[in-house]
């Protein structure tokens, strides 16, 4: 397994981190299952929330970690701040109590990547980075980021670290696919484009895909004809997206691998540190993602699925 560095992290973080949004207090051997076969293929992170499944993610994860001894071998990526019913909660106050009780949750002490899960660009920057800076200080956090940040925001917050003598976002955490999505899948998130990309490139600024195989858009089973996902279809149909499986598909049929393996493979080699979330729930699927996380695409291979190149 490939693996990537972020800035105030002493681990290696794994091109391929394993998400946790089914992990439930209800399926411990499914959830220590599909973490073997996700060890087994070498990988070290586990991406979870302080929301994900009412916060049973967080506890199943917790009870894993005890009962294996595997804390310190482990990067744990959680996210907190995220909005409720009476709107976004980016604040000092929010931030301490989601981030106390994530390390209840997952009985341990620190957090070794911390996100906030969504943005409120009405909070001034500043306020967040100093309420991040006193945990990192704490040593409750190792290294914080943003999830579902604009590359703007997280340049504005950098330039405030760096002018009040703080530590900035080491990481963010936007969706990036193959498949570009016609809106966002939630309400709040953000989606890497062209100009977010140079911006990660022209920086080197390590990038955390989720939803990086656009759901399954990529595994042969959906067509314009079968509509029967509709968040799928509100997001991901489009001309250019079919036009984009096909030519995943060509190129797949080229190398003697899966469509869905060169969308992964596609996040995985993009000219700044990348790393993709991934949900597989068998054996199979792990390896499959592995293998995908194997492939090196060329700059040329890259232009060419997006619709910005010319054949290769």
């Amino acid at each position: 397994m490939k693996h990537i560095q972020i800035k105030g992290l002493d681990k290696p973080v794994s091109k391929l981190v394993m998400g946790s949004d089914f992990f439930r207090l209800d399926n411990p051997h499914e959830v220590s299952e599909i973490l073997h076969h996700y060890l087994a293929i070498g990988g070290n992170t586990i991406d979870t929330a302080h929301i994900y499944c009412g916060g049973q993610s967080e506890q199943a994860l917790g009870i894993w970690l005890d009962e294996t001894g595997k804390r310190e071998e482990m990067v744990l990526f959680t996210k907190g701040a995220h909005h409720d019913n009476n709107g976004p909660r980016v604040n000092p106050e929010a931030i301490r109590h989601d981030l106390l009780t994530s390390l209840d949750r997952m009985r341990t002490d620190y957090i070794d990547l911390y996100g906030l899960h969504r943005d409120d660009p009405a909070t001034p920057v500043g306020v967040i980075v100093e309420a991040l800076n006193e945990h990192l200080e704490a040593g409750r956090i190792r290294a914080f980021g943003g999830s579902n940040w604009t590359h703007q925001r997280l340049q504005e917050a950098n330039e405030y670290a760096a002018q009040h003598g703080l530590v900035g976002f080491s990481f963010s955490s936007p969706n990036l696919s193959l498949a570009k999505p016609n809106e966002p899948f939630w309400a709040g998130c953000v989606s890497a484009d062209a100009e977010a990309l140079r911006w990660y490139e022209e920086q080197q600024f390590p990038l955390l895909s989720w939803s990086s195989q656009a759901r399954g858009f990529f595994t042969g089973r959906f067509s314009p004809e079968i509509r029967d996902n509709a968040d799928l279809v509100r997001v991901f149909y489009s001309d250019e997206n079919w036009t984009r499986l096909q030519r995943a598909q060509q190129l797949a049929q080229e190398k003697g691998v899966s469509a869905i393996q060169i969308a992964l493979a596609y996040v995985l080699s993009q000219p700044f540190p990348a790393c993709a979330l991934i949900g597989p729930r068998t054996e199979a699927e792990m390896v499959s993602c592995r293998d995908g996380a194997e492939l090196v695409l060329s700059a040329q291979e890259l232009a060419w699925l997006d619709l910005t190149g010319a054949a290769v």
